[in-house]
Parts: structure tokens; sequence; C-alpha cells
């Protein structure tokens, strides 16, 4: 269940296959603890999406894979000469082993058993999400609509190897930069882009 697919001749043995179980199980189980909520019931599917996309994101998935100590097991099963310290650091791959687990679990003790865990597990991004669930790209939209104005991003620089790459992204309206961001992702330096322009805005 710790094999990346780059250290197995045969892609089937990683743990990619039980990462896409465990992604829906992970969703579902998810969802159902989000649906019976007032909010889900004032705001309606909208709110459902972007709640559940903040609660089950990688970031949240690679959070839970670090309390449970995953990346630090998928070192040591690593084979001699793999890159396992680069890619335990990543985002996606922790991520993928929390979902392949979760897959795992699904296939030995079915859904019930497996979902009560999931939910427990993502109970502080679950609590998190539902005190902001709207990401900052779309409050920034948002408030823009309203004025008739859009926002464009931009990378406007790139740093590191290819597998510790930091982005540097503007985000600009009507020509005008109102923020940037640095983040290991192009979409996390938008995110933090769209933050500095909502602060800009806020002063």
């Amino acid at each position: 269940m710790f094999t990346h697919s780059s250290w197995s001749e045969e892609g089937a043995e990683s743990y990619e296959r039980l990462a896409f179980l465990g992604d829906s199980v992970l969703a579902l189980a998810v969802s159902h603890e989000l649906y019976p909520r007032p909010e889900a019931q004032r705001f309606g599917p909208g709110w459902l999406t972007k709640t559940r996309a903040k609660a089950v994101s990688a970031h949240a998935c690679k959070a839970v894979a670090e309390e449970m100590g995953l990346p630090a097991r998928l070192e040591r099963e690593a084979p001699p000469g793999a890159s396992a310290a680069e890619l335990a650091r990543t985002v996606r791959a922790p991520g993928e082993v929390v979902e392949a687990l979760i897959g795992a679990c699904y296939l030995e003790f079915g859904y019930e058993r497996t979902a009560a865990a999931v939910v427990e597990s993502f109970r502080a991004r679950i609590e998190a999400a539902l005190e902001a669930p709207q990401d900052a790209k779309s409050a920034l939209q948002e408030r823009l609509a309203r004025r008739g104005e859009t926002v464009t991003y931009s990378v406007v620089a790139e740093e590191g190897p290819p597998h510790d790459r930091m982005f540097e992204v503007a985000a600009t309206v009507a020509g005008r930069e109102v923020g940037r961001g640095r983040g290991r992702s192009k979409k996390d330096a938008e995110q933090l882009a769209a933050r500095a322009a909502l602060a800009e805005e806020e002063d």
C-alpha cells in the first residue's frame, strides 16, 4: 500500500488504484456528514460542494497523513535509491497514501466502519471548512463581479527544482496588480495572491 508507481514495474502494484477507491469513500463520508447541516438546507448544493472541497482538499489529506505518520512510513518502505524523502514532502503523495488507506479499510471493514473513522480523522478539517468554506479566489471574484470587474492571475516567477518548485503569482484587475502570492503550486500561489488582494481592499 506504500508503493509509489515509479517504484514498481507493475503500476497496478502501487497505491494509486486503492487511492482512487478511497477518494470516492472519503467524498461520500464527508458529504453524508455535511448533508443534514442547517447551512446545507439554507445555502444548497453550491455550499455543500465548496465546503466538501475544502474539507477533503489535497492539503487536508496531507495534514491527516502527517498526523498518522504516513509520510515517514512511505520513506521507510521505499526501495533503495528511491527519492522517498522528496516524495514525502510533496502535497500529492501523502494525500494519496491516506486515500489508499481509506480504500483498503473500505475493502476490509466495509463502508459504515470506514466512514465513521474517516469523519473522525477529518473532523478538524471539516470544522475548518464549515467556518470558512469559500476560498479566497472565489471571494475575490464575487466581490469584483459586483463592480463589473474581473481578476486575472499570471505566474511572474518560478524557482527551485521540479520536485520542490516555488511559484510566484500576481493578481491583476484592470491592468493593476492588486495582490501577489508565493506557493508550491500555481493554485496555492493564486489563492495567496487573492487573499492579499482581499486584505488590501479591507485596509
